[in-house]
């Protein structure tokens, strides 16, 4: 089932300023249509508490909010989507505990792993990483712009159809560069932190 998924994808990350939950909301306020809520570190009652608010602010800017890994927490407060990494629930049964409505993303590093993730049904995969990201421990094996080239060349030739994220280390700069080669999307992560940063110094 192919379903509506924005280009542009903020991932969140621990930060000393700004909660979860407020990134979400000054990203959904810049115009940023998706946002993922990842919190790697944090207790399940900290994820709901930080995921309701996020999901009040995509209500309010009619915009699309995703929970990496929760699909428990996903389904409780009715977001618009989860991310499930290699490790993760498999998205298949994912699927059969959300529904159809949910969006589902999967994360790759190979065409192998893009042919597993579609399989199993996921609407889109993020692909990564691009560069070294200090935003993800224990990473996988850095693609690069001309890794990106031969897995949609790959893809091509196995007409594997599905929208494919960029993720892992991409600067501003980079996107343009990036969506050229064909690529769907683009996630980022500590790029955009850092414009709130910027924006919001005191």
């Amino acid at each position: 089932m192919r379903k509506n998924i924005p280009k542009i994808q903020y991932i969140t990350q621990d930060s000393a300023r700004f909660s979860h939950s407020e990134q979400a909301r000054l990203m959904f306020e810049k115009g940023i249509e998706c946002v993922q809520i990842r919190m790697k570190n944090s207790t399940e009652e900290e994820i709901l508490t930080q995921a309701k608010q996020a999901l009040q602010s995509a209500k309010k800017y009619g915009k699309t909010l995703i929970i990496n890994d929760s699909i428990e927490i996903a389904k409780e407060i009715g977001a618009h989507g989860v991310h499930l990494g290699l490790s993760d629930t498999p998205i298949n049964e994912a699927r059969d505990f959300l529904g159809d409505e949910f969006i589902i993303g999967g994360t790759t590093n190979t065409i192998e792993d893009i042919q597993l993730q579609q399989s199993r049904g996921a609407n889109y995969v993020g692909l990564g990483p691009f560069k070294h990201t200090t935003t993800k421990k224990n990473i996988s094996p850095i693609i690069g712009l001309n890794g990106y080239k031969e897995i949609l060349f790959q893809m091509k030739n196995l007409k594997l159809d599905i929208p494919i994220i960029a993720v892992g280390g991409i600067q501003l700069n980079d996107i343009e560069t990036l969506t050229q080669t064909g690529l769907y999307g683009v996630a980022l992560s500590g790029a955009l932190l850092q414009t709130l940063n910027n924006h919001n110094t005191d």
